[in-house]
């Protein structure tokens, strides 16, 4: 669920605040202990009084820097997304470029697991963000389409990363081979003659989407 405030983004605000005890820990060194957490143990285990424990401070210095967890989740995700950095070059095939930056979006959700659950519920793009879809747009200019296609086309491009990104943490599918499946003609020819198996599903999808909107 999409977090709404009426308060700037944290982008926006100082640094420093004078709310809670003098800061000993820079915002820098507050949200790495924040991602070192995550990276570790999870999203749940990101609490203003366990960064605080991982820096050995109290809780309440944190919000020197900070007025709540949400914008501690934000300065995260915006973060880790600065990874992507250096954008590489655009190259001579827009489409190959593209394929190149879904790959380094997988990548960074597979170093990030909690980036997934943090994503959607943002205030909104930090600069590392904007710089991010900056770029891609930059891929997309000698294409021949519109803007919105364009976004579109970015928005699902992120859609199928994070599908992949999510069905690589999850249960595999049950077998089929376990089952009885005599009553399902159907089932029965496509276990039976499964075929050949088809290389690098996430390129062929984002090929096909690429095609498709653009």
């Amino acid at each position: 669920m999409v977090r709404v405030s009426d308060a700037p983004p944290i982008w926006n605000r100082p640094q420093r605040g004078s709310r809670g005890p003098q800061a000993t820990h820079s915002r820098a060194e507050i949200v790495q202990a924040a991602i070192g957490l995550a990276d570790a143990d999870g999203l749940d285990a990101v609490s203003m009084r366990a960064v605080a424990a991982a820096l050995g401070t109290g809780a309440g210095t944190l919000y020197r820097h900070l007025s709540s967890r949400d914008d501690l989740l934000d300065l995260m995700a915006d973060r880790v997304v600065g990874e992507l950095r250096p954008h590489p070059g655009a190259g001579a095939d827009w489409t190959e470029a593209l394929l190149g930056l879904a790959r380094l979006q997988l990548g960074l959700y597979r170093r990030h697991p909690w980036l997934i659950e943090v994503l959607p519920r943002t205030s909104g793009f930090g600069p590392e963000a904007l710089g991010w879809f900056d770029h891609c747009l930059g891929v997309l200019a000698p294409v021949p389409a519109d803007n919105a296609a364009k976004f579109e086309t970015l928005a699902l491009m992120t859609g199928v990363v994070t599908l992949f990104a999510r069905s690589e943490r999850s249960a595999p599918p049950p077998a089929f081979t376990a089952l009885d499946v005599t009553a399902y003609p159907n089932l029965v020819v496509a276990i039976g003659d499964p075929g050949t198996p088809r290389p690098d599903l996430f390129e062929r999808t984002l090929r096909g989407l690429f095609s498709a909107l653009l």
